[in-house]
């Protein structure tokens, strides 16, 4: 099937449109493979039996692909059984849900733990993310649902309640009360989300914070951490943000292992508050403390304002009770904010707006989402590094109109976040994915709308970029920077790593950003003499009118039809598409032509529908191949024979077309070898079909 310039965006607007009309939102959020909780539970209690999901289903499958797949010994004795089998009375929240409901099992998910731990913090979060009127009773047809954000879309993930057991206890995240459930069915849903079990074993505690709540995070290195920043927790928490810390382990094998003041290196852990207190002894200060919580749910800090130190000694009743102080072996603790500074190695804050934390303001930010893909040998360019590739990654145009307007504020410009994230890594470890290491550079434009080539990157250094490459899920920085237009270029660090991403912009100021991801339209003609739509057909000029080179290239015409076959029609010479066919086999071709490639040029060419060109049409079509030989041998500087994928962009840019990324990519993919080259008659084909694209189009 042809491609045509309107159709390549179709999914995108329908998805745009879909979103504006409230597809994806809270509300209204998409159903995960297609599940719609309601039917699907009224079919199950019309028939009188209870859910099994198929798409995910009690297998080992859903367990994992490695050490929790079919080799592995862990899985021999696991068995799935729904909470009516594993105790009496079973409940889906005891008492409400609270952090102590979540206490980790036989998986390195405490990443995921530690974030659910903060989701209970806030109670609209939590129950948006848990839907309220679940139950064991009322209703019961053995299935539930969750909703998490995904890529910029709510999704609903529907779920069975059979759950992986072992000697009829859980084998993953269980609460503290036997009988209740909602954090392994949690989980279990954030595991479907991601294909298995094993698919959550290691992370960063931001990815669920973020999969929670739609927001956007910040890091905050305890070395490099600012003097505010015992006031920026306080007041993220104050306004809903959710907050995680972790102890960083230099090396891998001592991971989750215990210090001696009772905390746990390469593991995360939940703020859960931060306050101060007046002890006795301090007649005129305070001492400012931070509670943090083990997913655990047992191992706590020992040191001073641990559970039992001889600090709570020196408080009043009322004091411990602000600060509901109890000795209990749950995995929850206070210590003091500079123990917490010297202890913690980094600090990650999900700001739901995200709020400027820097001031005492809130502020309302206006937030562009837009998806993007790094395609090999196309739009996977790299890093600054490769000058010879950077300039061909995605690029979106960042408009930034509007100063700050804050009096306490000596510095002038517009403050913005941004935010990049590549999507399904995680999904497609059973695959050998892995995270790749990614960052981003903003560029100040100059009035230029296009593309921007390699000469502008190698001439102009960016005005602002990531602190540095990561492979993290996501990374995001906070900038300031003058009004005025600029690009954004995110990319991975190597060159040619494929991959789908999203780009997020969070602007202090409503309307002052604007990224565009179609930053050029679909296709573009810019050469009259290649890719306008051709004029009407002239009449012939008499035989005494010819100008010299006119009856040179008559004489070539001759030349060439006559060793075939001429035809007369109307007093005119033509050739038919395959004569011309034989033609270009014998003058450009290094093997044999492609008999649709020839017939697309010949109807590029032709005016009249025949199928035949005639002396005018011959010379249109003579002109463009010399054309199109001189492009080729320019990227050909080497001689050998074919371009690489990257110099294919200017080399049809030169041939008059301005094509959008999507449509660069599916030139690599169709045209490219598996070294990423283009041979000539490769060129020509595409220079063929995007021709007979553009005159479909046209008429």
């Amino acid at each position: 099937m042809p491609y045509t310039p309107s159709g390549f965006f179709c999914d995108r607007l329908i998805r745009e449109r879909e979103r504006r009309d409230g597809e994806g939102s809270v509300s209204k959020p998409v159903r995960f493979n297609g599940q719609d909780y309601n039917a699907l539970r009224q079919e199950c209690l019309q028939r009188k039996g209870l859910f099994e999901d198929d798409s995910f289903p009690a297998t080992v499958e859903s367990l994992g692909f490695k050490e929790l797949g079919h080799k592995s010994n862990k899985v021999k004795n696991i068995v799935w059984k729904r909470p009516k089998e594993i105790c009496e009375n079973p409940q889906f929240i005891v008492g409400g849900a609270s952090r102590t409901d979540i206490c980790q099992g036989d998986l390195g998910d405490c990443w995921l733990l530690a974030a659910i731990a903060c989701l209970t913090l806030n109670e609209k979060l939590l129950f948006r993310v848990v839907p309220q009127e679940q139950s064991f009773s009322e209703n019961y047809a053995g299935l539930f649902h969750f909703q998490f954000w995904r890529y910029g879309d709510w999704v609903d993930v529907v779920i069975d309640d059979r759950i992986p057991t072992f000697n009829n206890q859980l084998v993953f995240t269980k609460s503290a009360e036997r009988n209740e459930f909602w954090s392994a069915l949690l989980e279990k849903a954030y595991a479907k989300l991601h294909g298995s079990y094993e698919a959550l074993k290691g992370g960063n505690t931001t990815e669920a914070m973020e999969d929670f709540t739609g927001g956007v995070t910040e890091f905050y290195e305890m070395k490099e951490a600012p003097k505010e920043l015992y006031k920026i927790m306080k007041k993220a928490l104050e306004r809903g943000s959710l907050m995680g810390c972790s102890i960083d382990s230099l090396v891998p094998a001592r991971f989750e292992t215990r210090t001696v003041t009772g905390l746990v290196k390469g593991h995360a852990y939940s703020v859960t508050a931060v306050d101060e207190c007046k002890p006795s002894q301090h007649k005129d200060s305070k001492v400012r403390l931070v509670r943090l919580r083990n997913p655990w749910g047992q191992v706590e800090w020992n040191g001073p304002w641990s559970d039992n130190s001889k600090e709570w000694t020196t408080l009043s009743k009322d004091e411990k009770d602000k600060l509901q102080h109890q000795s209990a072996e749950d995995g929850e603790f206070w210590m003091s904010f500079e123990d917490f500074k010297k202890n913690y190695t980094k600090i990650e804050i999900c700001n739901l707006t995200p709020d400027a934390l820097e001031d005492d303001k809130i502020h309302k930010w206006t937030v562009s989402v837009n998806e993007g893909r790094w395609v090999r040998g196309c739009s996977a360019g790299g890093c600054r590094n490769y000058p010879d590739t950077f300039w061909t990654n995605p690029q979106y145009r960042l408009r930034l109109l509007e100063e700050d307007d804050d009096p306490d504020d000596n510095e002038v410009g517009c403050t913005f976040v941004v935010a990049l994230m590549q999507k399904n890594r995680r999904k497609e470890r059973k695959m050998g994915a892995n995270l790749f290491t990614i960052g981003f550079a903003i560029y100040e434009m100059h009035g230029n709308k296009q593309h921007m080539q390699k000469d502008f990157f190698l001439f102009n250094s960016s005005k602002a970029r990531s602190k540095s490459y990561i492979n993290l899920r996501e990374v995001t920085q906070r900038f300031r920077l003058s009004s005025g237009e600029y690009v954004i270029i995110p990319s991975t660090y190597e060159p040619h790593q494929e991959g789908d991403f999203i780009l997020r912009v969070f602007s202090e100021k409503r309307n002052t950003s604007e990224v565009d991801l179609n930053f050029l339209p679909s296709c573009v003609i810019t050469s009259p003499c290649s890719a306008a739509p051709l004029p009407t057909q002239p009449a012939p000029a008499l035989a005494g009118e010819e100008s010299e080179e006119d009856q040179q290239f008559r004489t070539i015409f001759q030349e060439i039809a006559g060793e075939m076959r001429i035809r007369v029609w109307y007093f005119e010479m033509e050739i038919t598409a395959n004569e011309l066919r034989n033609v270009l086999n014998r003058v450009i071709s290094t093997r044999e032509s492609d008999r649709e490639c020839v017939w697309r040029l010949t109807v590029c060419v032709q005016m009249d529908g025949t199928g035949r060109l005639n002396l005018q049409e011959f010379r249109h079509l003579w002109n463009k191949i010399k054309q199109w030989q001189g492009i080729f041998k320019h990227y050909n500087a080497d001689q050998s024979g074919s371009i690489n994928s990257y110099e294919m962009r200017n080399a049809v840019n030169d041939a008059g077309f301005r094509l959008n990324n999507q449509l660069y990519d599916i030139i690599t993919m169709r045209y490219a070898n598996e070294n990423m080259n283009i041979d000539f008659d490769s060129f020509v084909s595409c220079l063929v079909r995007l021709e007979a694209m553009f005159s479909k189009s046209t008429h």
